[in-house]
């Protein structure tokens, strides 16, 4: 018996508006999977752009957040593209194998510490401990403070979408 999963529309399926969305970005399985939804894609690539190519956060660390997400949910999907993305942004392989572990990160610098801090936290009780959310408004201000929240907060739900769609991994490297 095969398991069960959310198909992929064909191109065949989609819209002229999705696929106009769809031919301009990586062919990635995920906003393939979100075009099942005609009023949920361009909102979503449109979030995703803000979180990935308009915020002031650091890329570096916004990527080792992203990455320990992906490790706490198990998404392998999540995990892989970010683990490619995190190699264009620098990040090194230590870090990467760091992020990877069960149980809390240890072992970073004060500032990556807190990051990795605040997402797991994030990803685990849903509510930001008062102790983390003081230190990263005292670190980054409202503005930087408020772009990692919400890319935490994205990149949980994106992880729990591509786990319970079971969207598959691609054959081939899209970045």
């Amino acid at each position: 018996m095969t398991k069960p999963f959310i198909p992929l529309p064909t191109d065949e399926e989609l819209s002229e508006k999705e696929f106009k969305l769809l031919k301009g970005i990586p062919d990635a399985n995920i906003f393939r999977a979100v075009a099942n939804t005609t009023a949920s894609l361009k909102p979503f690539l449109e979030f995703a752009g803000s979180i990935l190519l308009q915020s002031k956060f650091d890329r570096r660390l916004r990527e080792l957040a992203i990455l320990r997400i992906a490790t706490i949910t198990s998404s392998k999907y999540e995990w892989v593209q970010h683990e490619r993305i995190g190699r264009i942004v620098g990040l090194s392989d230590d870090e990467i194998a760091r992020v990877s572990v069960d149980g809390p990160v240890r072992g970073f610098d004060e500032e990556t510490q807190l990051v990795l801090d605040a997402a797991e936290d994030i990803t685990l009780n849903i509510r930001l401990r008062d102790d983390l959310l003081e230190a990263l408004l005292d670190r980054y201000g409202r503005v930087q403070t408020t772009e990692l929240v919400l890319c935490v907060s994205y990149f949980n739900l994106v992880s729990r979408f591509l786990e319970s769609a079971r969207v598959p991994l691609e054959d081939s490297a899209i970045l």
